[in-house]
């Protein structure tokens, strides 16, 4: 919340406004006086990494009456203040518009009894009001993640992956409650996350007979040599009958059963805390600016809004058909029409729930279908974080379509030397939080084995291929659709999974592992700049690693309230370095006494880290001090954030389902046989859809050179981090979200489509 807060503020005072906050929710806009305050730049200094609100907030009884709105009224129209941002879940988005509704009948009261003039009725006809939803539970439709969810499931993996550990050394099993009264988002997606053995959530409640199942299901995991079992109770849990499951009930069911040593972990408030990750910083920030836009624009015709994420896309949605829609929700489950409920909840919401069941549950041999298909995964490139969850993925799905799952070491020069494995359901248990590359990974590519590859393919039988990596998978996929015409062996089904800190690959807005390098970046600035507290008058200097792309240190800028970040992709010359060090010399005036400035690795060949860092040191002396440091490969290690782990296995389940369509597509007389432009794909983020993009076409996207696709999104967010600096820019509004609709999509719509 606090980042939204900050953005709200600065963008405001960017546009010349006042800006004002109220302290302690509605409360504070009923009892006036001291709880509105004017504040300045410098009031939302250093917030960005303190979790809850700054602001304070507060359930406020009294606003629920009229009574309560007409004193709000009367203390708002004393300021001048007719808009309003609002940060919270639906029931304080319901009241804002309540308010909004009101207004003129409770100006027009306040005039008749005197407290104002006619004047200011007229002055202050309509009032306005944009939301943001501020809500853990990620409960509120039309939205696809609201601010605090990712955070939330950072304090929940974090946990879980601490449990795993000391469950693993005594074989024990652990029951895990987490938040979601109403919603399952946080135990689906936290299951999903770390591989739990079963999960219970509101909406989608287990069949009848599931003790007998669940109970089936772990012991037959202990008997496959898995010495942890982990369950996942959402606090709102309930069976088909709408009675409530229990956390501890679980427990004694497994405990009587099974006889299994068995704890119940209760994470409770601790997942409302804590700092807050990288990406809901940068979500906060966007939809803050987005919010003063919107409200910038807004007349008495314009509904009130809320601004939102979908997909990558920043978007505004009439605040009532949200809240409406998030009501169904409730309905549908009260009434037990539970497809339903599952179905309101939205796309990304009925996938997670779908690849939650595609890798949870093996089904017995004799149930899957035998294709006899052989299928490879292999890593190449750099290791990244979520890797691991995606060759999980890939195994599980694949296995679950009837093919066999082979596993490539080392990338393509493991290819060459034939190493190559067959690979079960079990081999890839709990890879899902492992940090690097466990198939091992080399940024080789195939162009000089060729020969011995095609010789491997054709030995092993390998009837279609999935490569997950960075931008040397991409080249790699390319090297091998062009010499089909040489090997018949490469005219196969081919998907490339992008998965790479940097960020640098055509065709996808996002990559697997570039989050888990975000928030290592983030956690490593806030302490720097914690460093700076005590000693004050200090500028650090911090070189982030993206080989040519400045995604890392553009976002890592933008996260961590960073001054200025060099990248390749914007070019900077001397002028704008002084520009920088005067900015800096006017901030240390102020009661800000520090300075964060992010320099991607290869942003400029002469303007090095040390140079960049020995001019600030002889134009700021008698100013400020500077230190700089390299984070290197720190970056790269760690184990994966929530997001990696969730994007790598979803999209990795969909690629696989995508091979398992092209297979049945190019089989001809007793062969594969595919050799068209669009069975070399990679499976990118466009905005707001997943896509299957044929390699040979992302070729025009791509900056061979260096190593970067021609166009990126993010350099969109420039302006935003600049503004957020104080630096005077222009900010290209073209691109921010117009009102639409909350979309109903029909159930066809729900395959492994959103994120």
């Amino acid at each position: 919340m606090n980042a939204a807060v900050r953005a709200v503020v600065r963008m405001g005072i960017y546009v010349e406004a006042k800006v004002y906050f109220i302290y302690e929710g509605y409360q504070g806009m009923v009892d006036g006086g001291d709880n509105i305050v004017e504040v300045s730049w410098e009031s939302v200094s250093s917030i960005l990494q303190v979790g809850g609100t700054v602001i304070g907030s507060a359930r406020c009884k009294e606003f629920r009456t009229r009574e309560g709105r007409l004193k709000a009224a009367f203390n708002l129209i004393q300021r001048g203040i007719t808009n309003l941002c609002v940060i919270g879940g639906d029931g304080s988005l319901t009241g804002a518009n309540l308010f909004r509704e009101e207004w003129s009948g409770l100006l027009e009261e306040l005039a008749q009894s005197g407290k104002i003039e006619e004047e200011a009725v007229k002055k202050y006809v309509y009032l306005n009001i944009v939301g943001m939803v501020g809500s853990i539970d990620n409960d509120f439709c039309g939205t696809d993640m609201t601010i605090g969810t990712d955070s939330a499931l950072h304090r929940i993996i974090e946990v879980v992956d601490a449990i795993m550990t000391t469950a693993q050394s005594h074989q024990r099993t652990f029951v895990l409650e987490v938040m979601g009264r109403h919603c399952g988002y946080l135990a689906l997606v936290s299951a999903l996350a770390c591989g739990a053995d079963w999960v219970f959530i509101p909406e989608y409640p287990p069949e009848e007979g599931w003790e007998d199942q669940m109970c089936v299901k772990l012991s037959e995991n202990r008997a496959r040599k898995k010495r942890l079992n982990i369950i996942i109770v959402a606090e709102g849990a309930i069976d088909s009958h709408n009675k409530s499951i229990t956390s501890e009930e679980v427990k004694d069911l497994v405990v009587q059963q099974l006889g299994f040593d068995t704890r119940v972990t209760i994470l409770g408030h601790v997942q409302r805390g804590g700092t807050p990750s990288a990406f809901d910083r940068i979500l906060a920030s966007r939809m803050g600016v987005e919010a003063v836009l919107a409200l910038l624009e807004a007349t008495a015709d314009t509904p009130a809004c809320v601004v939102s994420l979908s997909g990558n896309q920043a978007v505004r949605l009439p605040l009532m058909e949200c809240v409406q829609m998030t009501q169904e929700v409730q309905k549908a489950m009260d009434e037990r029409k539970f497809c339903e409920a599952v179905r309101l909840r939205g796309r990304s919401f009925e996938n997670n729930l779908n690849t939650y069941k595609l890798l949870s549950h093996r089904k017995p041999d004799t149930e899957l279908p035998k294709t006899n298909f052989n299928v490879a995964v292999l890593n190449v490139g750099a290791p990244a974080a979520g890797m691991n969850a995606a060759v999980r993925s890939a195994v599980r799905v694949g296995i679950t379509e009837g093919h066999n799952m082979f596993a490539v070491i080392d990338g393509f020069e493991g290819f060459a030397n034939g190493q190559i494995k067959e690979i079960s359901w079990g081999d890839v248990g709990g890879w899902t939080g492992q940090g690097g590359s466990l198939l091992g990974t080399k940024r080789t590519l195939p162009a000089k084995y060729l020969e011995k590859i095609a010789d491997q393919m054709r030995t092993n039988n390998i009837n279609a291929l999935m490569v997950i990596g960075g931008f040397e998978a991409f080249e790699s996929c390319l090297q091998l659709a062009e010499a089909r015409a040489r090997f018949e062996e490469f005219c196969i089904p081919i998907c490339v999974l992008p998965a790479t800190i940097s960020n640098n690959v055509p065709g996808t807005d996002l990559s697997i592992g570039a989050d888990t390098a975000l928030n290592a970046i983030v956690e490593t600035c806030d302490r720097i700049k914690q460093s700076a507290s005590g000693t004050k008058r200090r500028v650090f200097i911090i070189e982030t690693m993206g080989g040519y792309c400045g995604y890392l240190a553009n976002m890592g800028g933008l996260a961590a309230g960073a001054d200025a970040a060099y990248i390749f992709e914007e070019k900077f010359d001397i002028r704008e370095l002084q520009a920088n060090v005067e900015h800096l010399t006017e901030k240390m005036k102020t009661s800000i006494q520090r300075g964060l400035v992010l320099r991607n690795e290869n942003s400029n060949e002469n303007y090095t880290t040390d140079f960049i860092y020995q001019l600030y040191s002889e134009e700021g002396k008698g100013v400020f001090d500077c230190r700089k440091n390299v984070l290197g490969h720190m970056q790269q290690g760690g184990a994966p954030s929530p997001f990696d782990r969730n994007f790598g296995t979803k999209i990795s389940a969909k690629a696989i389902q995508w091979i398992s369509k092209k297979l049945r597509e190019t089989y001809r007389r007793g062969k594969v046989f595919a050799n068209t432009e669009d069975s070399v794909c990679l499976l990118g983020m466009r905005r707001r859809n997943l896509l299957f993009q044929p390699v040979v076409e992302l070729k025009d996207q791509a900056d061979f050179v260096h190593r970067i696709p021609k166009e990126q999104w993010w350099l969109k967010l420039r302006p935003l981090m600049k503004i957020l600096a104080k630096y005077k820019t222009s900010y290209d509004v073209s691109d921010s979200g117009q009102l639409e609709h909350v979309a109903r999509h029909s159930p066809k719509e729900a395959e492994i489509g959103a994120i």
